[in-house]
């Protein structure tokens, strides 16, 4: 037998928020029901889902403003990083991931997520590098790296 849902979010392999699905009735029960993931095809059900999309469509607006005020401020900044080199070009060690986001947050008074760093590898000589930001799934901003002998 399989049951008829209307599904409340996004799952994997199955549907996207507001589509109507077939699935067995053990996976309804046990699962998609009691986590609220779904619902039965109803008029209710229907207008809760609306009434979510509409707070997500909001959220996301809000989220994607916030976005590009960081990129905003991002974008200015210009973050010196001073190393010790082994010949003046070369860098004893490295620049890493970790050391960029503690310069980006002491300078710049910005606070990124190590995924947002787009950096491929580490940083290994002296130069001015940009390396990109991804705020968010539409923003996209740059932060210049600028490292110079200790």
């Amino acid at each position: 037998m399989a049951t008829e849902l209307l599904l409340l979010c996004d799952v994997a392999d199955l549907g996207k928020a507001g589509d109507i699905v077939k699935v067995a009735d053990g996976y309804a029960r046990n699962y998609l029901l009691p986590k609220d993931i779904a619902a039965p095809v109803t008029e209710g059900a229907k207008r809760r889902l609306e009434k979510l999309r509409k707070e997500r469509n909001e959220l996301a607006k809000i989220q994607l403003g916030e976005a590009k005020d960081k990129a905003a401020k991002i974008g200015k900044l210009k973050i010196t990083i001073a190393a010790k080199t082994v010949d003046g070009e070369r860098l004893y060690g490295s620049i890493a991931l970790g050391d960029v986001l503690a310069a980006i947050e002491k300078d710049g008074k910005v606070s990124l997520d190590k995924s947002q760093l787009q950096m491929e590898d580490h940083l290994k000589e002296i130069g001015e590098f940009n390396i990109p930001v991804k705020l968010h799934a539409e923003v996209t901003t740059s932060v210049k790296i600028i490292i110079v002998e200790e």
